[in-house]
């Protein structure tokens, strides 16, 4: 009786982690895809700047796209980095709920 109860709460919490980290997931490959809009912008606003001579033209393109798209980049990157943890933190959960659930102490 007490087995099955633990067994079976642990089970539910680890369908609640799960679905936290699909979430996880599904924002991840979100800015994942918006990483690679913004990479893709950002090398053609370079490759623009280096093929222009005007001055005037090459900073406004600095200041108008290079810059904010640069920047965009840089702060999708961390935030990767941030969902990556978060991702591998909820794995975590799961393995470690997983593996108390096969245990004899808990089947028991």
């Amino acid at each position: 009786m007490e087995a099955s109860y633990v067994k079976e709460s642990l089970m539910e919490w680890k369908e609640e982690i799960l679905l936290q980290k699909k979430e996880i997931d599904d924002e991840y490959e979100k800015v994942k895809c918006d990483l690679r809009l913004y990479s893709i912008k950002f090398s053609i606003t370079k490759q623009v700047i280096q093929s222009t001579i005007n001055d005037e033209i090459i900073n406004n393109i600095k200041n108008t796209y290079h810059r904010p798209y640069e920047e965009k980049f840089n702060e999708l990157k961390q935030y990767m980095r941030e969902l990556d943890e978060k991702r591998k933190v909820f794995q975590m959960f799961v393995e470690k709920i997983e593996k108390v659930s096969e245990d004899d102490l808990v089947a028991k």
